[in-house]
Protein backbone atom coordinates (compact mmCIF):
# COMPACT_ATOMS: atom_id res chain seq x y z
CA UNK A 1 0.00 0.00 0.00
CA UNK A 2 1.20 3.58 -0.79
CA UNK A 3 1.06 6.17 1.04
CA UNK A 4 0.33 10.11 -0.60
CA UNK A 5 1.26 12.97 0.90
CA UNK A 6 -1.51 15.28 0.46
CA UNK A 7 -0.91 18.36 -1.62
CA UNK A 8 -0.20 21.78 -0.16
CA UNK A 9 -1.12 24.44 -2.50
CA UNK A 10 1.57 27.11 -1.86
CA UNK A 11 0.37 30.81 -2.02
CA UNK A 12 2.84 32.62 -3.24
CA UNK A 13 1.26 36.27 -2.38
CA UNK A 14 0.68 35.38 0.67
CA UNK A 15 0.91 38.12 3.48
CA UNK A 16 1.34 40.89 0.19
CA UNK A 17 -1.22 43.58 -0.47
CA UNK A 18 -2.18 44.13 -4.09
CA UNK A 19 -4.15 47.44 -5.24
CA UNK A 20 -6.03 46.80 -8.28
CA UNK A 21 -7.11 49.56 -10.63
CA UNK A 22 -9.40 49.04 -13.32
CA UNK A 23 -11.26 46.31 -11.69
CA UNK A 24 -14.84 46.37 -11.95
CA UNK A 25 -14.44 44.18 -15.08
CA UNK A 26 -11.98 42.63 -17.95
CA UNK A 27 -8.74 42.04 -16.96
CA UNK A 28 -8.57 44.30 -13.66
CA UNK A 29 -11.43 42.31 -12.58
CA UNK A 30 -9.95 38.84 -13.65
CA UNK A 31 -6.02 39.54 -12.21
CA UNK A 32 -7.52 40.26 -8.03
CA UNK A 33 -9.66 37.26 -8.16
CA UNK A 34 -6.41 35.21 -9.36
CA UNK A 35 -4.13 37.58 -6.78
CA UNK A 36 -6.62 36.89 -4.28
CA UNK A 37 -6.19 33.14 -4.77
CA UNK A 38 -2.40 33.27 -4.88
CA UNK A 39 -2.62 34.37 -1.26
CA UNK A 40 -2.58 38.68 -1.89
CA UNK A 41 -4.99 41.04 0.19
CA UNK A 42 -6.56 42.51 -2.73
CA UNK A 43 -7.72 46.07 -2.78
CA UNK A 44 -9.92 47.07 -5.95
CA UNK A 45 -10.17 50.73 -7.41
CA UNK A 46 -12.98 51.50 -10.06
CA UNK A 47 -15.40 53.85 -10.20
CA UNK A 48 -18.32 51.34 -10.68
CA UNK A 49 -18.38 50.49 -6.75
CA UNK A 50 -21.57 47.89 -7.57
CA UNK A 51 -19.37 45.64 -9.26
CA UNK A 52 -16.64 46.30 -6.77
CA UNK A 53 -18.70 45.10 -3.96
CA UNK A 54 -19.76 41.84 -6.14
CA UNK A 55 -15.97 40.97 -6.67
CA UNK A 56 -15.15 41.76 -3.65
CA UNK A 57 -17.72 39.29 -2.28
CA UNK A 58 -16.75 36.54 -4.57
CA UNK A 59 -13.10 36.51 -3.66
CA UNK A 60 -13.76 36.85 0.12
CA UNK A 61 -16.31 33.26 -0.75
CA UNK A 62 -13.35 31.77 -1.95
CA UNK A 63 -11.91 31.80 1.17
CA UNK A 64 -9.88 35.37 0.00
CA UNK A 65 -9.85 38.61 1.46
CA UNK A 66 -10.47 41.96 -0.82
CA UNK A 67 -11.63 45.77 -0.06
CA UNK A 68 -13.29 48.01 -2.47
CA UNK A 69 -12.40 51.59 -3.59
CA UNK A 70 -15.25 53.82 -5.77
CA UNK A 71 -11.97 55.97 -7.07
CA UNK A 72 -11.83 57.60 -10.71
CA UNK A 73 -8.32 57.74 -11.04
CA UNK A 74 -8.41 60.98 -13.04
CA UNK A 75 -9.06 62.80 -10.01
CA UNK A 76 -5.53 62.94 -8.26
CA UNK A 77 -6.64 63.76 -4.66
CA UNK A 78 -9.17 60.70 -5.05
CA UNK A 79 -6.69 58.36 -5.50
CA UNK A 80 -4.09 60.31 -2.88
CA UNK A 81 -7.04 59.37 -0.23
CA UNK A 82 -7.59 55.93 -1.43
CA UNK A 83 -3.66 55.41 -1.14
CA UNK A 84 -4.18 57.09 2.71
CA UNK A 85 -6.66 54.05 3.13
CA UNK A 86 -4.53 51.49 1.67
CA UNK A 87 -1.88 52.95 3.86
CA UNK A 88 -3.83 53.20 7.36
CA UNK A 89 -5.71 49.88 6.80
CA UNK A 90 -3.44 47.74 5.26
CA UNK A 91 -0.16 48.55 6.09
CA UNK A 92 0.62 50.27 2.72
CA UNK A 93 0.55 48.39 -1.07
CA UNK A 94 3.46 46.26 -2.21
CA UNK A 95 2.00 44.64 -5.07
CA UNK A 96 0.25 47.74 -7.65
CA UNK A 97 -1.61 46.64 -11.09
CA UNK A 98 -2.06 49.89 -12.68
CA UNK A 99 -4.70 48.93 -14.96
CA UNK A 100 -7.53 51.24 -15.52
CA UNK A 101 -7.77 52.32 -19.29
CA UNK A 102 -9.84 52.89 -22.09
CA UNK A 103 -9.43 52.02 -26.29
CA UNK A 104 -11.47 54.29 -28.26
CA UNK A 105 -10.02 54.11 -31.98
CA UNK A 106 -10.77 56.62 -34.70
CA UNK A 107 -9.33 58.10 -37.86
CA UNK A 108 -7.68 61.42 -36.65
CA UNK A 109 -9.01 63.14 -39.50
CA UNK A 110 -12.25 63.29 -37.48
CA UNK A 111 -10.89 65.02 -35.07
CA UNK A 112 -12.69 63.29 -32.32
CA UNK A 113 -10.94 65.30 -29.64
CA UNK A 114 -12.95 64.25 -26.86
CA UNK A 115 -12.03 61.02 -27.54
CA UNK A 116 -8.30 61.91 -27.59
CA UNK A 117 -8.42 63.75 -24.65
CA UNK A 118 -10.35 61.04 -23.30
CA UNK A 119 -7.81 58.42 -23.91
CA UNK A 120 -4.70 60.93 -22.74
CA UNK A 121 -6.78 61.51 -19.35
CA UNK A 122 -7.15 57.86 -18.47
CA UNK A 123 -3.98 56.19 -20.42
CA UNK A 124 -2.00 58.64 -18.76
CA UNK A 125 -2.80 60.94 -16.49
CA UNK A 126 -4.50 58.67 -14.47
CA UNK A 127 -1.73 56.19 -14.78
CA UNK A 128 0.57 58.85 -13.37
CA UNK A 129 -1.99 59.82 -10.48
CA UNK A 130 -1.72 56.22 -9.45
CA UNK A 131 1.99 56.12 -9.34
CA UNK A 132 2.54 59.45 -7.91
CA UNK A 133 0.23 58.26 -5.02
CA UNK A 134 1.39 54.24 -4.23
CA UNK A 135 5.40 54.78 -5.43
CA UNK A 136 6.04 55.65 -2.19
CA UNK A 137 4.57 52.45 -0.43
CA UNK A 138 6.20 50.34 -3.29
CA UNK A 139 9.14 51.75 -2.14
CA UNK A 140 8.73 51.61 1.89
CA UNK A 141 7.53 48.23 1.24
CA UNK A 142 10.91 46.89 -0.74
CA UNK A 143 12.89 48.38 1.85
CA UNK A 144 11.38 46.27 4.49
CA UNK A 145 10.11 43.01 2.79
CA UNK A 146 13.20 43.17 -0.02
CA UNK A 147 10.97 43.10 -2.90
CA UNK A 148 7.88 45.22 -4.45
CA UNK A 149 6.06 45.20 -7.35
CA UNK A 150 4.97 47.99 -10.30
CA UNK A 151 2.76 46.52 -13.06
CA UNK A 152 1.68 48.93 -15.70
CA UNK A 153 -1.32 47.53 -18.27
CA UNK A 154 0.46 48.45 -21.89
CA UNK A 155 -0.64 46.93 -25.03
CA UNK A 156 1.06 45.21 -28.69
CA UNK A 157 -0.04 48.52 -29.83
CA UNK A 158 3.20 50.02 -27.96
CA UNK A 159 4.86 48.58 -30.38
CA UNK A 160 3.13 48.24 -33.46
CA UNK A 161 1.38 50.46 -36.16
CA UNK A 162 -2.71 49.86 -36.34
CA UNK A 163 -4.48 52.34 -38.85
CA UNK A 164 -7.12 54.25 -36.47
CA UNK A 165 -5.49 53.63 -33.27
CA UNK A 166 -2.83 56.78 -33.16
CA UNK A 167 -4.03 57.72 -30.05
CA UNK A 168 -4.42 55.19 -28.27
CA UNK A 169 -1.42 53.38 -29.31
CA UNK A 170 0.50 56.25 -28.63
CA UNK A 171 -0.50 56.42 -24.88
CA UNK A 172 0.71 52.46 -24.47
CA UNK A 173 3.52 53.46 -26.01
CA UNK A 174 3.87 55.87 -23.31
CA UNK A 175 3.53 53.20 -20.66
CA UNK A 176 5.90 50.86 -22.01
CA UNK A 177 8.29 53.83 -22.16
CA UNK A 178 7.38 54.70 -18.63
CA UNK A 179 8.07 51.17 -17.39
CA UNK A 180 11.65 51.02 -18.75
CA UNK A 181 12.39 54.49 -17.04
CA UNK A 182 11.01 53.56 -13.96
CA UNK A 183 12.76 50.16 -13.68
CA UNK A 184 15.85 52.07 -14.03
CA UNK A 185 15.28 54.09 -11.34
CA UNK A 186 13.42 51.80 -8.56
CA UNK A 187 15.36 48.29 -9.63
CA UNK A 188 17.93 49.39 -7.16
CA UNK A 189 15.73 49.83 -4.50
CA UNK A 190 13.98 46.69 -5.07
CA UNK A 191 10.91 47.35 -6.66
CA UNK A 192 10.18 45.75 -9.38
CA UNK A 193 8.64 47.41 -12.71
CA UNK A 194 7.15 45.38 -15.58
CA UNK A 195 4.94 46.17 -18.28
CA UNK A 196 2.16 43.71 -19.70
CA UNK A 197 1.33 43.99 -23.47
CA UNK A 198 -1.50 41.75 -24.29
CA UNK A 199 -2.62 41.18 -28.25
CA UNK A 200 -6.95 40.78 -28.38
CA UNK A 201 -8.45 40.21 -25.39
CA UNK A 202 -11.88 39.75 -24.75
CA UNK A 203 -13.58 42.53 -22.59
CA UNK A 204 -15.59 45.63 -22.03
CA UNK A 205 -12.72 47.49 -23.94
CA UNK A 206 -14.17 46.93 -27.47
CA UNK A 207 -17.64 47.60 -26.13
CA UNK A 208 -16.42 51.50 -26.00
CA UNK A 209 -15.56 51.50 -29.53
CA UNK A 210 -17.47 53.28 -31.65
CA UNK A 211 -15.46 53.56 -35.14
CA UNK A 212 -17.47 51.56 -37.85
CA UNK A 213 -13.83 50.78 -39.20
CA UNK A 214 -12.25 49.61 -36.04
CA UNK A 215 -15.67 47.50 -34.98
CA UNK A 216 -14.82 45.73 -38.17
CA UNK A 217 -11.80 44.84 -38.23
CA UNK A 218 -12.53 43.36 -34.20
CA UNK A 219 -15.30 41.24 -35.73
CA UNK A 220 -13.33 39.78 -38.96
CA UNK A 221 -10.89 38.80 -35.89
CA UNK A 222 -12.81 37.29 -33.54
CA UNK A 223 -13.94 35.15 -36.56
CA UNK A 224 -10.45 33.94 -37.70
CA UNK A 225 -8.53 33.76 -34.07
CA UNK A 226 -9.54 32.55 -30.42
CA UNK A 227 -8.80 35.87 -28.22
CA UNK A 228 -7.04 35.67 -25.02
CA UNK A 229 -9.50 35.89 -22.06
CA UNK A 230 -9.07 38.20 -19.19
CA UNK A 231 -7.80 35.46 -16.94
CA UNK A 232 -5.14 35.09 -19.41
CA UNK A 233 -3.07 38.08 -18.86
CA UNK A 234 -4.22 37.80 -15.00
CA UNK A 235 -1.85 34.32 -14.72
CA UNK A 236 0.19 36.62 -16.28
CA UNK A 237 0.39 39.14 -13.64
CA UNK A 238 0.79 36.37 -11.06
CA UNK A 239 3.41 34.51 -12.31
CA UNK A 240 5.77 38.16 -12.86
CA UNK A 241 5.04 39.00 -9.00
CA UNK A 242 5.26 35.20 -7.86
CA UNK A 243 9.31 35.17 -8.92
CA UNK A 244 12.32 35.49 -6.69
CA UNK A 245 12.93 38.85 -5.77
CA UNK A 246 16.24 38.67 -7.85
CA UNK A 247 14.16 37.98 -10.93
CA UNK A 248 12.24 41.08 -12.94
CA UNK A 249 10.46 40.75 -16.29
CA UNK A 250 10.72 44.21 -17.33
CA UNK A 251 8.65 43.63 -20.56
CA UNK A 252 5.98 40.84 -21.36
CA UNK A 253 3.98 40.35 -24.42
CA UNK A 254 1.41 37.86 -24.76
CA UNK A 255 -0.98 37.22 -28.23
CA UNK A 256 -3.50 34.81 -29.05
CA UNK A 257 -1.56 32.00 -30.36
CA UNK A 258 -3.08 32.96 -33.91
CA UNK A 259 -2.54 36.45 -33.65
CA UNK A 260 0.47 37.23 -36.27
CA UNK A 261 1.14 40.90 -35.38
Amino acid sequence: MTTRTPHTFVRPLSGRVAVVTGASSGIGEATAEHLAALGARVVVLARRADRLEELVARIEKDGGHATALAVDVTDAAAVRAAAERVASACGGADLLFNNAGVMLPAPVEELATEQWQRQIDLNITGLMNVIGAFTPQLVAAAAERGVADLVNTSSIAAQNIFPNFAVYSATKAYVTHLSRHLRAELGAKNVRVSAIEPGIVGTELQSHVTDEGALAWLEDSKATMEWLTPEDVAQTVGFVASLPARANLQQVTIMPTAQAG
